[in-house]
């Protein structure tokens, strides 16, 4: 929402701004520079990455302008997960909890959180590191650099359309230019032509020196920075595993393994001691209670 409010601002000033002046919005609409600018651009674009990067682009617009960022709920399903696993791994026998982690999909323990279950990278990443516990013979130190590597790992791999998106960014003044120059050529071949028709060429040739700057820093630059702030909250959903995890192993209990990981959250969105308490440890509780009933 926020993303098509700030559209609606720029472009209402731009073009009310322009018409203020006394501007006829209409000579701007100029749709064979766009093309020119556009797809140039989307040309260049695909031509430098791959197929994947170019698909996760897309993905990754939609998720920027949704604003598909982690929520409150999605921590606290998180961290009621986790709690949930370290509490098997303390109480139950090591077979019976690498019938969780080798199979998540079948687990009761997963399926009471289904909004980490939808998500399989961050299942892969949580199953693949509660497995190394279970295994054990395994030093903490070396858990955490590898860790730490796959963050990185998935970070890079989740940012790769911001950094592509913004080449294409710093690249659109320049195809701006090469728009008006292709309009400037048109011009001079009408040069015999009346003053009000040479006019009108010469004025739509600069409408591509002007969409090209504006493209670039009113509108992709500032979606390709929404794109890394939406990617980055995402990446916090594995430093949150990280630090609890890596709490865990150093023989913290899950409740306090728990608050290493809730740290890690954000001022806005971190969830208070108590509501992590009720929402998750509660619920374990609760789930142990009836399967002992059972």
């Amino acid at each position: 929402m926020s993303v098509l409010v700030g559209l609606v601002i720029t472009l209402g000033a731009l073009l009310g701004g322009f018409a203020a002046m006394g501007g006829n919005i209409a000579v701007i609409w100029q749709p064979w520079e766009f093309v020119i600018i556009g797809g140039t651009a989307l040309g260049t674009f695909i031509v430098a990455n791959p197929w994947k990067v170019v698909l996760d682009s897309g993905q990754a617009s939609v998720q920027a302008i949704m604003v598909a960022i982690p929520r409150q709920r999605d921590y606290l399903e998180l961290l009621g997960l986790l709690y949930a696993l370290m509490r098997e791994m303390r109480s139950k026998a090591r077979n019976e909890v690498e019938a969780h982690i080798d199979d998540p999909h079948a687990s009761e323990i997963f399926k009471a959180f289904p909004g980490v279950l939808k998500q399989p990278s961050l299942v892969h990443f949580i199953c693949d590191y509660f497995r190394l516990i279970v295994i054990g013979n395994v030093r903490t130190y070396e858990i955490e650099a590898l860790r730490d590597e796959e963050i990185q790992t998935i970070s890079a791999s989740k940012l790769k359309p911001y950094h592509a998106m913004m080449v294409v960014a710093e690249a659109l003044p320049a195809l701006g230019i090469v728009a008006a120059v292709l309009g400037v050529i048109k011009a001079m071949g009408a040069i015999d032509q009346s003053p009000k028709i040479l006019g009108s060429f010469i004025g739509a040739a600069l409408v591509g020196t002007f969409a090209g700057i504006f493209l670039s820093y009113g509108m992709l630059s500032p979606l390709a920075i929404k794109i890394k702030m939406t990617r980055e909250a995402q990446c916090r959903l594995y430093l949150i595993i990280k630090q609890t995890l890596l709490a865990f192993m150093n023989g913290a209990l899950p409740q306090v393994a728990l608050e290493h990981g809730r740290k890690i959250i954000s001022e806005g969105e971190r969830p208070s001691i108590d509501v992590v308490e009720g929402e998750t440890i509660s619920m374990a509780n609760a789930k142990a209670a009836t399967e002992r009933a059972a």
